[in-house]
Order: C-alpha cells, then sequence, then structure tokens
C-alpha cells in the first residue's frame, strides 16, 4: 500500500550503442551503476550495435515500446542516442516525450524539473531554451557524423589515388550467413535482422555473390566479377526493391 506524499521512485532505461560489431560496450557500461548510484531504478538497459543515422534501430525501438510515463532515457552522450539529420532526431525526441519520458544526457543541461515547477512566462521560456539546447546537442551530433563520413571518403580517395585502398575487410562467417539466408528466400531487411548487420551491408554482400555466381556460370574469371565499389551501386539501386 502506498503511503500519501512518498517519494516517487525515479525509472531509468539506459540506452548503450556502438557502431559496429567490432566495437565494445564495456566503456559505457559504467553509466548503469551511475544511475542507480543517484537513485534511479534501471528498468532496462537496452544495447545496439548499429550506427546513430539509422532510425530502425531494434534496442531503439524496443525502448521507445517499453517507454512508460514519467520515465527517463539515459545514455552515455547525445550521439549515443542519435547521429540522425535534425529533421529525424527531433522526430525521436517527439516519440520519447509523446510516451511521457524525458532525456538525461551529459553534456546537455536539463531543465524539465525547473519547467515542471514554473508557471506562465517562466515555463514557456524555460521550455524554449530546454528544446533550443537540446536542437543544438543533435545538430552537433549529426555535423560530427558527416565530417567523419567526409574524412573517410577524402581518405579512401586519396588511398585510391595511391594504389592502396582495397576496401573493407570481409568477414567470412557473415558472408556466408547473409548468402544462405537470401538463398533461401528470406528478404533483405529480414536478413540483417537475423544477421545482426545494416541492410546495405547485406545488399553489398549480395550484389558481389550474385556477380561472381554469374561469372561462373558464363565461364568467367571469379576475379572478373562485380568489383566493392560496383557493389556499393548496385545496393543502392537494390535499394528500391527493398
Amino acid at each position: 500500500m502506498r503511503v500519501d506524499n512518498a517519494p516517487v521512485p525515479k525509472v531509468a532505461r539506459v540506452y548503450l550503442r556502438v557502431s559496429t560489431d567490432a566495437q565494445d560496450l564495456e566503456r559505457q557500461e559504467s553509466i548503469i551503476e551511475a544511475a542507480r548510484s543517484v537513485g534511479y531504478y534501471v528498468a532496462g538497459v537496452y544495447r545496439e550495435k548499429a550506427s546513430g543515422a539509422r532510425p530502425d534501430r531494434p534496442e531503439l525501438l524496443r525502448m521507445l515500446s517499453d517507454l512508460q510515463s514519467g520515465e527517463v532515457v539515459i545514455a552515455e552522450k547525445i550521439d549515443r542516442i542519435s547521429r540522425l539529420p535534425l529533421v529525424d532526431a527531433e522526430r525521436l525526441v517527439a516519440a520519447i516525450r509523446a510516451k511521457g519520458a524525458r532525456l538525461a544526457v551529459p553534456g546537455v543541461v536539463d531543465l524539465s524539473e525547473l519547467a515542471a515547477e514554473a508557471t506562465g512566462v517562466a515555463k514557456i521560456v524555460l521550455e524554449s531554451v530546454q528544446d533550443m539546447l537540446l536542437k543544438l546537442a543533435l545538430q552537433m551530433a549529426r555535423d560530427d557524423y558527416e565530417d567523419r563520413r567526409e574524412r573517410q571518403r577524402q581518405g579512401i580517395e586519396l588511398a585510391k589515388g595511391a594504389g592502396k585502398y582495397r576496401g573493407r575487410r570481409a568477414d567470412p562467417k557473415r558472408r556466408a550467413q547473409v548468402i544462405a539466408l537470401r538463398r533461401s528466400g528470406h528478404s533483405i531487411n529480414k536478413t540483417a535482422e537475423l544477421v545482426g548487420c545494416s541492410p546495405s551491408q547485406v545488399k553489398r554482400i549480395w550484389a558481389i555473390e550474385v556477380s561472381q555466381s554469374e561469372a561462373v556460370r558464363m565461364g568467367a574469371f571469379r576475379e572478373d566479377a562485380l568489383t566493392e565499389a560496383d557493389a556499393m551501386v548496385a545496393a543502392d539501386q537494390e535499394g528500391a526493391k527493398v
């Protein structure tokens, strides 16, 4: 039986994310105990290995589904939650708020409690400042993502010019899984879900495999089949069929 005026428990859901399977979530695990140490009950921990520029991350969507009113979403940094374009990032934040929850991320000043206690013009000002700070943080996370992509592109171009670029290292196990699932009739999105990679990776692997199979059938050398760069183009073209 709940006693009147008893403190309402603080409930958090912790979201941990890295971009690739090769990266480790261990560094971020400390925020779970940090949340507990300041009085939060941690209702769920969501561990994701996917790009923050993807809106369809399974664990993110599961967290959104699990969220209850009054809960707090905690992450190590704002870019763990989103590296999406600003419009999509704001849509994600709106989805969190629509559940009656809020974000608590280091580096983003949280004025929600002050705003909740304020009235009139003060409340409007505090909420506007909070939105502005959050929007700024989301845009900075996206800008950093795009800067990294551009530097990577420039590095690849330089390496290609010097004859040193060989593309990404292949993962034989993942490649075999993708090929097996696609050959058994699974869609690109379902294959990506089962293997634990992005749909674009599935498209790239499958585009190369289809080309190599065709090369063998036609009596050509496998080396004459689709290159990594060609596969990227083919993957983009196949995207419309997903």
